[in-house]
């Protein structure tokens, strides 16, 4: 499995646990949609970290760029955390509609960015980092 294909499986593996969320809210099994949900965002936090603190600083410090793709990813995962604070809140409040409703405007955004991602940013990461996959077993992910 090479790099991209890696972080591409962990987005996927976020996609499906937001799906489980989205269900259990929709059902209003509130025990269910915490659980997925509290999976959901686990999975995505831990996935924002590998890139934002060995991802995107080697990427940084290979290709020298400091102000390009991965300001902007960056910038996406906050605005994606304030999303998932929403759903947090709206799901406390066994809020189906508010949570999906955030829900809605999350999925739209992590749509857009996976794709940036994975058409643009993983394959630039490939190029620029020839020990990328080491990189990433060195976070505990295999590669």
């Amino acid at each position: 499995m090479t790099p991209s294909e890696l972080l591409t499986g962990q987005h996927r593996d976020c996609d499906a646990r937001f799906a489980d969320a989205e269900q259990a809210a929709r059902a209003q099994d509130w025990p269910a949609a915490e659980s997925a949900f509290a999976a959901m965002r686990g999975e995505m936090e831990g996935h924002f970290r590998l890139e934002e603190e060995r991802l995107f600083p080697a990427f940084e410090q290979a290709s020298g760029m400091r102000a390009g793709p991965t300001v902007v990813m960056r910038a996406e995962h906050a605005q994606m955390r304030q999303l998932l604070d929403g759903m947090a809140q709206a799901l406390a409040a066994r809020d189906g509609g508010g949570f999906l409703a955030e829900a809605d405007t999350l999925l739209i955004l992590t749509q857009q960015h996976n794709m940036k991602e994975e058409n643009i940013l993983y394959p630039m990461c490939e190029q620029c980092l020839p020990d990328l996959g080491r990189l990433l077993e060195e976070a505990g992910h295999a590669a």
